[in-house]
């Protein structure tokens, strides 16, 4: 590991010295080395995936598996990066006193990302796209179900780096998946300029709490959707179904549904009928009334389940509602379904999460659908980056300071 915080941290001198041409090419090649290296990543995952078997739910393994079309998608991924534009160098302000000293802030690299993810092979090639478009060296430490599908992603990353005479130390990917290598990252001082955690509450909640080095808490996502008394049911319908059914294993899928009373005797049974024989329902009294499924436990409503199970609550109304999204949200995305200008209101200013939808699916809160290219994660903290963390989250800034022989 001190082999390789060491590598890291020299190679970001070379990194952050990029230009924008050498990025972009830099990135087609990792592109097209990954298409070229299909065959051996998909080895690599058939290997994954035959590990993980009995070892993880169902719906956690959809999240493993790589195709040829995935591969293909997370090379299209990366060239989406490349066209993107240069977050790193842009005049951010400038201000020039009296005297004429001028005062620019600018935007620079980090330095040394490092990523801790769990079982997603996919945020290999995202992670390691966005921080060397943005100037950054990244350390990628990934998880023991996924080492095989990441590491000969991280060779042909590095082949490609090669190939366009960049150093491949611009990515690095942890071979030691136990406690301890993580321990490691979360407490590089000198090393790690900025630390990304992405995967589930437990992950995260380690890196918050022992991180010695910057911190950037993502990912966890108990996302709501509202149905209020006014809404147009069949919107509400299809709203429900994708951002629960669609894929159920990520983090802006929804776990839980607060239904009006004044049109829950009507509503619920058609939402049993769409969905109910795919998704468990664990119900509140109120609806426990009107619908088959399980009493909500305790826990139910606090849970991000990642599975195909729904947290069912009735209220009386949005106030009721916002209010039970105070109380158990993680920030991640909320969602009302309404004609009611002025429920729409309220819930907008009053619900506190990185991405609150009006009548959409929770299922958009993603780097790419929001314009921003693949993504580093989702931020549900509140300094320096929430939400989708593109490329310009992934930059900090410094001050240039011009006079001409001034002195205070």
């Amino acid at each position: 590991m001190k082999t390789m915080l060491e590598a890291a941290k020299a190679a970001k001198f070379s990194v952050t010295a990029l230009t924008t041409a050498q990025k972009n090419a830099a990135l087609e090649a990792m592109a097209q080395a990954l298409t070229d290296s299909q065959e051996a990543i998909l080895a690599a995952n058939a290997l994954d995936l035959q590990n993980a078997q009995g070892k993880v739910p169902q719906v956690m393994l959809d999240r493993l598996l790589l195709t040829a079309d995935r591969i293909a998608g997370m090379a299209k991924g990366i060239r989406e990066v490349a066209a993107l534009p240069d977050p790193v160098g842009h005049l951010l302000e400038r201000h020039t006193r009296a005297d004429g000293l001028q005062i620019d802030k600018i935007s620079v690299p980090m330095g040394v990302i490092a990523i801790i993810y769990e079982s997603r092979p996919n945020v290999t090639s995202d992670a390691a796209a966005l921080a060397l478009k943005a100037g950054s060296v990244c350390i990628l430490r990934g998880g023991k179900e996924a080492f095989a599908s990441a590491n000969a992603i991280v060779t042909a990353l590095k082949a490609g780096l090669r190939s366009v005479g960049v150093t491949e130390d611009a990515v690095n990917l942890v071979q030691d998946t136990s406690r301890s290598s993580a321990t490691a990252l979360m407490t590089a001082n000198g090393y790690v300029d900025l630390l990304i955690p992405r995967g589930g509450a437990g992950l995260i909640n380690a890196c918050v709490q022992n991180a010695t080095v910057p911190c950037i808490a993502t990912g966890t996502g108990i996302c709501h959707v509202y149905v209020e008394s006014t809404a147009d049911q069949e919107m509400a319908l299809n709203i429900i179904e994708n951002a629960k059914t669609s894929r159920p294993s990520v983090c802006n899928a929804e776990e839980v549904l607060l239904i009006d009373k004044a049109i829950a005797a009507q509503f619920l049974p058609k939402l049993a009928d769409r969905i109910g024989g795919r998704v468990e329902f664990r119900l509140d009294g109120n609806a426990a009334a009107i619908i088959p499924g399980k009493a909500a436990g305790e826990k139910d409503f606090d849970t991000e389940f990642l599975d195909y199970i729904l947290a069912v609550k009735c209220v009386e109304n949005y106030r009721e509602a916002i209010a039970h999204i105070a109380a158990h949200s993680t920030g991640h995305s909320e969602a009302i379904v309404t004609n009611s200008e002025v429920a729409k209101a309220a819930f907008i200013s009053g619900v506190d999460s990185s991405a609150v939808y009006i009548n959409a699916s929770t299922r958009f809160t993603d780097g790419g659908e929001f314009g921003l290219g693949c993504e580093m994660g989702i931020s549900t903290q509140k300094l320096h980056a929430r939400g989708p963390m593109g490329l310009r989250e992934l930059t900090t800034y410094k001050y240039v300071i011009t006079g001409n022989g001034h002195i205070r």
